[in-house]
């Protein structure tokens, strides 16, 4: 029997606000998910450290202060670094500051190695649906 996949939930940075993540966190364990929640103001280092900690699947940020593309600029690095390369990212919420289209976001951040990207207000089941897909085709799941 495989073990239920270890996710990594939180907010990156200085921000604060992780009622999104509750939600995600709560739905991600109803769908049999093995969750460590971070909570907020998450540094990218802390998630680097507790992924290795835990031999988790799939890191799950987001951010909504809008200061993300700063907090992570060095994200990708770090974590090749760390040997976790092959680990699933995850980022929604408001990533940028201002008004802005999803699609010019998304290239920003999978340049940053992030595997989805999510606008604001995404029902947490689309992204639960993605990552079991995603794990799936990883021989994860």
């Amino acid at each position: 029997m495989k073990r239920a996949p270890t996710v990594i939930t939180g907010t990156v940075g200085m921000d604060a606000h992780v009622i999104g993540t509750k939600v995600l966190s709560r739905a991600l364990r109803d769908a049999g998910f093995n969750v460590v929640e971070l909570g907020m103001q998450v540094t990218p280092e802390e998630f680097i450290s507790v992924a290795q900690e835990t031999k988790a699947d799939a890191i799950l940020m987001s951010s909504l202060y809008g200061m993300a593309e700063l907090d992570l600029k060095d994200f990708n690095q770090k974590r090749m670094e760390a040997g976790l390369g092959d680990i699933l990212l995850y980022i929604g919420g408001n990533l940028v500051i201002g008004r802005y289209d999803p699609k010019e976001i998304e290239p920003k951040f999978k340049a940053l190695g992030f595997d989805r990207v999510y606008p604001p207000g995404i029902e947490p089941e689309i992204g639960i649906e993605d990552l079991k897909k995603d794990l799936k085709a990883r021989g994860k799941m």
